[in-house]
């Protein structure tokens, strides 16, 4: 489906920060950007940047994000050398399956970006879900295509792999959470995405303002448990060393809040606001810089749903987010957090982009709204959306 609502021929992007421009008057020699101020020629053919086929095109704002752009540049090249060889080349991961054991080492050098996504369909339960798998692969796609992730950098659990260790059981998903931030080092780039059921259950540790805890479903979570909030931030993000960036895209019900993260970021109000522990235990990183887009508030319910789709349902928050990076490569996270909020806004009003699939699907309603936490506040509408 094409979506209309981020389509717009009007303006100019801006060569360093991709921020769109628009001028108040026609025919205008240069723009200046008010994010990062740079000066860029309304023809395309004045300007001195490079060219949009570039991965790298202007769209780090920061020499962090830059640098880093850099190595994995640097990366992909020697390893499309070797890929290109008549030889089969040998598998990319830096270390041994992080699922199996094994002494096994391997020449190849340690990817700085590296992605764990799950997708769970419980398929043999009354609970099942449709969409969780194409999630994945969408998500899958994005980070190759869009951000330079190698496709052997990322390990993916679902109930469509065929060698056990890959099943997103409750001690995988464990596993392949520790694997996931495991010797990582300043620069690199890490992604955990979670598509399946979330729930949540009263705090008795005292350390949750809304008095409860969040949690993530595994396929066996009816025999083996759920997986808490404070499992997942103790595990992958305050491990995190300086230098470290971790996104979270977790789409579940009740997800707001599910890294316990220490900042919430109100959209209403435009204003981080505090999710620390009221109990004064410690829920920060270890210098390291982690962000999670959620699917809802901490007391909404996700859609697994049908209404962007004629062939396929798809989680919501994951369907819409893809569709927006695609179309609007280096948007801000407040520019991101508003065109979710905006699209579902439009299916729920059944507006003119939507009537037609509406009407189709009986006017399926989207009752979330998705939520921004970080370990740090930042400003969201000068940092953009990189992973």
């Amino acid at each position: 489906m094409d979506l209309k609502l981020f389509k717009d021929t009007r303006g100019y992007t801006c060569g360093r920060c991709r921020r769109r421009l628009y001028p108040k008057t026609k025919n205008v020699a240069g723009i200046q950007c008010p994010s990062c101020e740079r000066v860029t020629s309304s023809n395309p053919r004045q300007t001195n940047e490079r060219t949009s086929n570039n991965k790298l095109d202007g769209r780090f704002s920061s020499t962090e994000f830059y640098v880093v752009a850099k190595i994995k540049e640097k990366f992909l090249r020697r390893h499309h050398r070797e890929d290109s060889d008549t030889e089969k080349p040998k598998p990319l991961n830096w270390s041994p399956s992080p699922l199996e054991s094994s002494s096994t080492s391997l020449s190849y050098p340690r990817p700085r970006k590296r992605a764990l996504l799950i997708g769970v369909t419980y398929k043999k339960s009354k609970h099942k879900l449709t969409g969780t798998v194409n999630d994945v692969r969408n998500i899958r796609s994005l980070l190759i295509e869009s951000f330079c992730f190698h496709p052997q950098s990322i390990l993916i659990l679902t109930e469509d792999e065929t060698e056990p260790h890959l099943t997103p059981t409750k001690k995988n998903i464990e596993i392949s959470l520790k694997w996931l931030v495991q010797d990582c080092q300043y620069g690199d780039s890490l992604v955990f995405f979670f598509s399946g059921h979330g729930s949540r259950q009263r705090d008795f540790n005292f350390d949750e303002r809304d008095g409860f805890d969040e949690t993530i479903c595994p396929v066996d979570f009816l025999k083996e448990g759920i997986i808490l909030d404070n499992y997942i931030n103790s595990t992958i993000a305050q491990p995190l060393p300086p230098g470290v960036i971790l996104h979270a895209i977790v789409d579940s019900c009740y997800s707001g809040t599910i890294l316990d993260l220490v900042h919430v970021y109100n959209r209403e109000k435009r204003q981080w606001e505090d999710n620390s522990p009221p109990n004064g235990t410690r829920k920060h990183t270890n210098g390291g810089f982690a962000i999670s887009i959620s699917a809802c508030e901490d007391n909404q319910m996700a859609a697994d749903t049908g209404v962007f789709t004629e062939k396929e349902r798809n989680g919501a928050l994951t369907y819409i987010l893809v569709e927006i990076v695609k179309k609007r490569p280096g948007a801000t996270y407040g520019d991101l957090l508003d065109m979710i909020h905006e699209t579902i806004d439009a299916v729920n009003n059944s507006g003119s982009l939507f009537s037609k699939i509406l009407r189709s699907k009986s006017h399926e309603k989207l009752l979330q709204k998705p939520q921004l936490s970080a370990s740090e506040p930042f400003d969201v509408m000068r940092k953009h959306f990189i992973l």
